[in-house]
């Protein structure tokens, strides 16, 4: 198998409980052609020793204060030259072989530029306690406010799409940073997803931004949505998608019959949607399913 580069980049900041099993669920995947960096905004608990010790395995590394997560991730991305790239929490982890998974996706299918995972929790002690199947989203779900959340733990894309919109995060938002990038991506491609285990999110008891600040969250997403301008053509299919949702919740609330082939139907014939990339068994290998 082909070993594009990869990059990971790793913000962080006092997060020295948790750093060391991030570091290592990122280096214990042995991929061959990995550049992993690591932005600390300037921690004073421990961190900048835990990161000194795998230091000759890292392509680059720095402590110093920055403008918060964004930023520092940002900051990584400016730096990197991976072929695909991702950015993992510092309290969040990979799981084994996953860096192997999303080099043989990509490189299996041309037409794949983001992918997403299955969806996983760890709980405060790193063990694996939740999975959910992935999601299939349009860009009209996001369109209409049934955004739901892509895992960012999980999620990976090429340098080429990071370029073609623009090369960068926006660094003014606190919280929504990846969701104001998934919008970047939908404008111009497809999420493709699968539910081979790539990553998973760290569920912790306090001090997590993400469940901490969840108002907040929505809030910077809701005001992002409000700024998407839409050409003629992309609202007719919202107008018509909008419709499609409320004959599909009717049938399912009445239990009239199974929706899920009609879902699948008119999805495919009228939507941009995402399409599945399963692991095939019998082929040893991945394949696109529609």
């Amino acid at each position: 198998m082909d070993a594009p580069k990869i990059s990971i980049i790793t913000p962080s900041y006092n997060q020295a409980k948790y750093l060391e099993d991030t570091i290592l669920s990122v280096l214990g995947q042995n991929y061959p052609n990995l550049e992993y960096l690591i932005i600390d905004g300037g921690s004073t608990d421990g961190s900048v020793e835990i990161i000194k010790k795998y230091e000759k395995h890292l392509a680059y590394w720095v402590s110093e204060p920055d403008n918060g997560m964004y930023h520092a991730i940002q900051k990584g991305f400016d730096k990197s030259t991976g072929e695909i790239m991702a950015w993992i929490n510092s309290d969040d982890m990979y799981h084994p072989k996953a860096l192997y998974t999303v080099a043989e996706i990509f490189g299996s299918f041309p037409s794949v530029n983001w992918l997403q995972g299955l969806t996983t929790i760890y709980d405060e002690s790193g063990r694996t306690v939740e999975a959910y199947k992935s999601r299939s989203f349009t860009k009209f779900d996001f369109y209409n406010y049934d955004y739901g959340f892509i895992q960012q733990e999980s999620t990976f894309w090429r340098h080429s799409l990071w370029a073609k919109t623009g090369a960068s995060l926006d660094c003014g938002l606190f919280y929504a940073g990846d969701f104001a990038l998934w919008l970047k991506f939908f404008s111009c491609e497809k999420l493709f997803v699968t539910n081979a285990l790539i990553g998973g999110f760290r569920m912790r008891s306090s001090n997590q931004l993400s469940l901490d600040f969840r108002k907040e969250y929505i809030e910077e997403i809701e005001k992002l949505l409000a700024t998407v301008t839409l050409n003629k053509k992309e609202k007719h299919i919202l107008k018509y998608y909008r419709r499609l949702l409320v004959i599909i919740r009717f049938i399912q609330a009445f239990k009239i019959f199974r929706t899920d082939w009609l879902i699948a139907k008119y999805r495919n014939r009228y939507f941009p949607h995402s399409q599945r990339i399963e692991f095939n068994q019998f082929s040893q290998q991945f394949e696109l399913i529609d």
